[in-house]
């Protein structure tokens, strides 16, 4: 009998399709995510290059990866707001306002990590 929550080969490859499913979908309508994945792109790579030691790589890499997802789940509130509430409303403005300001933290926050991680080296 298979554990309660088991997933087998086969769902783990469903999910990894709609994961990739879900990607393709954000590159096609929300430029947003691709100005953000090439900022990834760019910034993963050069964040294990610049990273002094196992932490500072990690911080380097993971505020950028964090923008990538909030953006990600902003623009999916996005769409089931167009979808549920096509014409203006205060509190469906209010929902993209939120998600948006999620995704302007992280990007405030990769500034300051990025700047406090990097900038004492030539200062």
């Amino acid at each position: 009998m298979a554990a309660e929550g088991f997933r087998g080969p086969m769902q783990l490859w469903n999910a990894f399709q709609w994961s990739m499913k879900g990607f393709r979908a954000a590159w096609r309508h929300e430029a947003s995510f691709r100005l953000e994945a090439c900022l990834v792109v760019v910034l993963v790579p050069l964040g294990l290059w610049l990273g002094h030691g196992g932490l500072e790589k990690f911080a380097l890499i993971l505020v950028p990866l964090l923008v990538l997802s909030a953006e990600l789940l902003n623009s999916a509130i996005e769409a089931v707001v167009d979808k549920v509430s096509p014409e203006f409303h205060e509190l469906a403005g209010r929902a993209k306002d939120m998600g948006s300001a999620a995704v302007f933290v992280l990007l405030v926050l990769m500034a300051v990590s990025w700047g406090l991680i990097l900038l004492p080296r030539w200062c």
